[in-house]
């Protein structure tokens, strides 16, 4: 049974940072796409940033572009998300999402795409 876990999220002034994670367990395919995505109360699911195990492949969303950075360890099966010059409007509840895809859908940052959700992990940045 696939299970995502996230931890890191919390309360951050604005201009800070936070590193999320994201552990992946009973995960078996040999190529898949981890995502993050992320929840504001009263507005949709937004799609974060992307990354793809077999190549690497990174996308971001361009709200984000420049001060969020994800990263992998394939070998312990984690992705990571570092944000830094966090604003108000990147409070949401994070959640992080794996699914078995080709790389090129992997950059499409589409939550349908994706089979496996973590629970979420809460973000507040304050002024």
């Amino acid at each position: 049974q696939v299970q995502l876990v996230e931890s890191g999220g919390g309360s951050v002034q604005a201009g800070g940072s936070l590193r999320l994670s994201c552990a992946a367990s009973g995960y078996t395919y040999p190529y898949y796409c981890m995502g993050w995505f992320r929840q504001a109360p009263g507005k949709e699911r937004e799609g974060v940033a992307s990354i793809y195990n077999g190549d690497g492949r990174i996308k971001y969303a361009d709200s984000v572009k420049g001060r969020f950075t994800i990263s992998q360890d394939n070998a312990k099966k984690t992705v990571y998300l570092q944000m830094d010059s966090l604003k108000l409007e990147d409070t949401g509840m994070y959640s992080c999402a794996a699914a078995p895809m080709p790389g090129f859908n992997c950059q499409a940052l589409n939550a349908n795409l994706f089979n496996f959700w973590g629970q979420g992990t809460q973000v507040t940045v304050s002024s």
